[in-house]
């Protein structure tokens, strides 16, 4: 089976992503850790972190930065999405 591939993206405050794959799970990805490196230090600018899109099986903010598609799903927390 392959990995589920993202079809909704939302950022959220504390930099973290709400993602809904086409499996139906609703996920909460923490990009946090991320940011607190090197290559990723752009997204500290909230105003940046909000241009996050679906691209592929991924994600991608306006400067071309995008999380490894394994990690986006698999360190992603399984949430219940409240109707």
């Amino acid at each position: 089976m392959l990995r589920p591939k993202p079809i909704e993206v939302t950022p959220l405050e504390d930099y973290k992503l709400s993602l809904v794959f086409d499996n139906r799970e609703h996920k909460i990805f923490d990009v946090k850790p991320l940011i607190n490196g090197e290559g990723f230090g752009e997204l500290q600018d909230m105003s940046i972190f909000k241009t996050v899109k679906i691209a592929g099986n991924t994600v991608e903010w306006i400067n071309g930065q995008d999380v490894c598609p394994d990690d986006l799903y698999y360190l992603s927390k399984a949430t219940v999405i409240q109707q």
